[in-house]
């Protein structure tokens, strides 16, 4: 199953408008109907500087996509074997926590954004400099952190709540958010191009993937063009593994996975997922708008567009990546882009993501799924 040259050259057409306005200089498109991929294109450069063109098999900063993608996943199956449960409390896992105001936050909360935590922190300022121990420092950052809100009171997307959950992943794994995912969830699924980029000089990725990777910002305290290397800067100051950030990958391996995330939706055989677990984190409080791990579609003005269905989940990634899963159609949309290279500052794409999926689902595919 494939679209035909009409369809490719009106999605193409509407990429060539975006690259030569600004939104990103590249893209990867991937998308999917009932598990049979009918559309993989790449667009534009993955780098500007090295004149580097996009090719579909090139490897992304994942950004925040790493949430539900590795450090949702990786609770899903410690809750699997019995481990965990969505209702535990930060202290029953993180003895740290015990004498603090986040003592009661529950998984469940930490997964739905609903922990009280604040957005953000520049914990990287002072972790950089933290010596030998980054990882421990930014630790002692999050325990002391103060809440913003009353726990499970008010949903405000929060990277710290996720830096938690890696801890709380590795502290009840005893392995690495990295290593738990690998061994757990891609290497079963015969994943390779889904990994953690670790900063240090014998990363061997680095030149397995060399000249695949795409660049991200010119960034003004690195003093250099990102390029494997995560953009992210709390989580590069710990060395590019968390629970918010640090996953890189390209768009097949990001599909594999959607797919895999897809038939526990559906209640179908996963090689990784049980589907009663998935099912229970997608299950949706009416008071909020996220589910325990994923986004769904907005009321207004969502980045899936207009025709996703409430059961739809996805998420966003701040490099510029993103995907979205519709159980009803079966259909799953992978949106790879380097909208940060060179400049943060970018957010063209905040247009750009609702009409192109909008482009999809109506004109492109209108006769496959009806």
């Amino acid at each position: 199953m494939d679209l035909n040259s009409l369809h490719k050259e009106k999605i193409g057409k509407e990429f060539e408008i975006a690259i030569s306005e600004g939104i990103f200089p590249g893209a990867v498109l991937l998308c999917a109907f009932n598990h049979q991929i009918i559309f993989h294109e790449a667009y534009g450069m993955a780098d500007l500087f090295e004149n580097r063109k996009m090719q579909k098999d090139c490897i992304f900063d994942l950004a925040s996509l790493t949430k539900p993608l590795a450090t949702t996943l990786a609770l899903a199956k410690l809750i699997e074997k019995g481990n965990l449960s969505l209702d535990s409390r930060i202290h029953d896992v993180l003895a740290e926590f015990i004498n603090t105001d986040k003592a009661d936050i529950t998984i469940d909360m930490l997964l739905r954004h609903t922990s009280g935590l604040p957005a953000h922190r520049n914990y990287y300022i002072e972790t950089v400099h933290s010596g030998e121990m980054p990882r421990q420092w930014l630790r002692q950052l999050l325990i002391k952190e103060n809440l913003e809100n009353k726990i499970g009171e008010k949903e405000v997307y929060s990277d710290l709540g996720f830096m938690i959950l890696s801890w709380i992943v590795e502290r009840v794994s005893g392995q690495r958010l990295d290593q738990y995912v690998a061994e757990e969830i891609y290497v079963p699924l015969g994943i390779n191009r889904l990994f953690f980029m670790e900063q240090n000089p014998c990363n061997k990725k680095q030149m397995i993937y060399k000249g695949q990777f795409v660049s991200t910002q010119q960034c003004p305290w690195r003093k250099k063009v990102l390029t494997g290397e995560v953009d992210d800067d709390n989580a590069y100051a710990v060395g590019g593994i968390e629970g918010h950030a640090g996953l890189f990958g390209d768009a097949l391996s990001v599909y594999g996975l959607c797919s895999e995330i897809l038939k526990a939706l559906l209640d179908k055989s996963s090689k990784v997922l049980k589907p009663g677990i998935i099912k229970t984190f997608v299950k949706k409080d009416t008071r909020f708008e996220r589910v325990a791990g994923f986004d769904t579609p907005s009321k207004e003005g969502s980045s899936s567009g207009r025709f996703f269905s409430e059961s739809s989940i996805g998420h966003l990634g701040f490099t510029g990546t993103s995907f979205w899963i519709d159980p009803k159609n079966g259909l799953i949309i992978v949106l790879l882009t380097n909208r940060v290279h060179p400049s943060r500052s970018n957010e063209g794409i905040k247009k750009f993501r609702p009409k192109i999926h909008d482009l999809i689902r109506i004109e492109l595919m209108e006769n496959i799924i009806n």
